[in-house]
């Protein structure tokens, strides 16, 4: 599918992946507040102070780490994006060629 059809997905509540990404996802993360308590943002805006996050688009990698995402031009113009659900140890497929199954 191409990175349109990914992103309704992602809007769905969906995880995506491109099918050279192996063991990597992307998930929406819906906007959220939080009340700061700790580093580094208790020295940024102080103890007590409310931040709120926009929804954006997170990535998970293929070592178990999350990271902010940002779409490349290779990416957004790619026609091998697939749906994909997390599951022990890698990715289940759920649409389009198999992606990853340990």
């Amino acid at each position: 599918m191409n990175f349109g059809q990914a992103l309704e997905a992602l809007n769905e509540g969906k995880c995506v992946a491109r099918r050279k990404w192996w063991g990597t996802f992307l998930f929406l993360v819906a906007g959220s507040n939080f009340i700061v308590n700790r580093e580094p943002l208790l020295s940024i805006m102080g103890e007590g102070a409310q931040v709120t996050y926009r929804p954006h688009i997170d990535m998970k990698d293929a070592q178990g780490k999350i990271v902010p995402w940002l779409a490349s031009q290779t990416d957004i113009l790619a026609e091998d994006w697939e749906i994909v659900e997390p599951a022990m140890g890698g990715l289940r497929h759920v649409q389009g060629p198999l992606q990853y199954a340990p």
